[in-house]
């Protein structure tokens, strides 16, 4: 990745990219979903509460099963082979910090000539 932003080759692999990130961002949701509800089932004392949590719970667990599997058999997450779940966090961890390095606000924001062709003038 070079450092101009704006630069088109930089967004090679970025929809990947934002799959996987959504994914796991939606992945810890649901872990943290799971939690909550455990917690609140735990403090409620009305039997129709607590129905209705313990119902919440289990459409929680399945949905963080679904998650997984699917996360799984798109080889975004390794929960079963670290070394390989250490390489993505570190590929992670090294394109956050490529992003952070890079210039966001230029001085010089004309792209002109950069593409095949010039836009439309309307």
């Amino acid at each position: 990745m070079n450092q101009d932003y704006l630069d088109p080759i930089n967004a090679l692999h970025i929809p990947e990219l934002a799959d996987t990130t959504f994914a796991m961002d939606l992945l810890l949701r649901a872990k943290e979903g799971v939690r909550n509800i455990a917690v609140a089932l735990t403090e409620s004392a009305s039997p129709d509460v607590r129905t209705l949590l313990r119902n919440q719970l289990m459409q929680g667990i399945a949905m963080h099963q679904e998650i997984t599997e699917l996360m799984i058999n798109k080889k975004w997450f390794h929960p079963y082979e670290l070394s390989e779940q250490y390489k993505l966090d570190q590929l992670s961890a090294n394109n956050t910090l490529m992003i952070g390095k890079m210039n966001l606000f230029p001085v010089e924001t004309n792209r002109k000539g950069m593409f095949d062709r010039t836009p439309d003038d309307h």
